[in-house]
C-alpha cells in the first residue's frame, strides 16, 4: 500500500476493520504499522497510522469538548 490513498481509501480500510475485527480493530491496525515499520516500510506504516486514526475516531462513543452532534 501506499500513502497516496485518498482519504476515502483510508475511511473505508478502517470502516471494514470495525465491522471485521470490532473492539479489537485498533489493535489489529496498530499490529499492522508496527509490523510494516519493522519491516522499514515507512510508506506502508503511516498509512496504517492514518488508519488507526480513523478507526479510533470511528470507535469514540463521546463527542469532543464543544463538538456538536447532528
Amino acid at each position: 500500500m501506499s500513502t497516496s490513498k485518498t482519504k476515502t481509501d483510508v475511511w473505508r480500510a478502517a470502516s471494514a476493520l470495525v465491522v471485521e475485527h470490532g473492539g479489537e480493530a485498533r489493535f489489529v491496525a496498530r499490529l499492522r504499522a508496527d509490523t510494516l515499520l519493522k519491516q522499514y516500510d515507512v510508506d506502508g506504516h503511516l498509512l496504517w497510522k492514518r488508519i488507526v486514526r480513523c478507526v479510533r475516531e470511528l470507535q469514540r462513543e463521546k463527542p469532543l469538548q464543544g463538538e456538536w452532534l447532528n
